[in-house]
């Protein structure tokens, strides 16, 4: 799975976690590795002009998603049949707004991103949050990726830290030792 970020906004961003925090996403959606994934992050300005030009809103928003419309059929949600190798689409990121959201919901920036990069993939997918029912579909589905995800990371953090530490008692820090 190739994932591009390319960070446009002025903001820094931690831009493996975010390719991590998609390919997570879009692995466990059971969706082919073979897939390409844009990830952008942009200005306030920048994002305005891409609502208001694509979803007719004035303002900045905090995340757009552009699935390549040619490949639709190919990149549509995972109980599909037939998902293969395509240009799965776009996804764009306003950190300066995502940090105001942040602040409100009372979390970091880097984690409204993550949640926004889970949302941008299942809006590639077809999901959508128009109706109530789709709504509580696609928010739950986000909040438990991105929960087990965070997990998962916390797992492994926490086994590395055990390995570095058994590595110190035992003399063999430094040394290329075999897992």
């Amino acid at each position: 799975m190739s994932i591009e970020v390319v960070n446009e906004s002025g903001v820094a961003v931690d831009e493996s976690l975010i390719v991590s925090v998609a390919r997570y996403a879009l692995d466990r959606m059971r969706v082919s590795p073979a897939v390409e994934l844009a990830i952008t992050a942009v200005t306030l300005d920048a994002m305005s002009e891409l609502h208001e030009r694509w979803m007719d809103e004035p303002g900045p928003t905090d995340v757009m998603a552009f699935p390549m419309d040619d490949l639709a059929e190919d990149t549509r949600r995972p109980d599909a049949p037939d998902i293969g190798p395509a240009l799965l689409g776009d996804i764009v990121l306003c950190p300066a707004f995502a940090k105001d959201q942040a602040v409100k919901a009372g979390h970091t920036m880097d984690d409204e991103l993550h949640l926004l990069t889970v949302h941008g993939c299942l809006h590639l997918l077809g999901y959508d949050h128009h109706e109530p029912e789709e709504e509580r579909e696609m928010f739950a589905l986000q909040n438990r990726l991105l929960h087990d995800w965070r997990t998962e990371r916390a797992e492994s953090a926490a086994r590395e830290a055990q390995r570095r530490s058994d590595a110190k008692l035992l003399g063999t820090v430094g040394l290329d030792a075999e897992e």
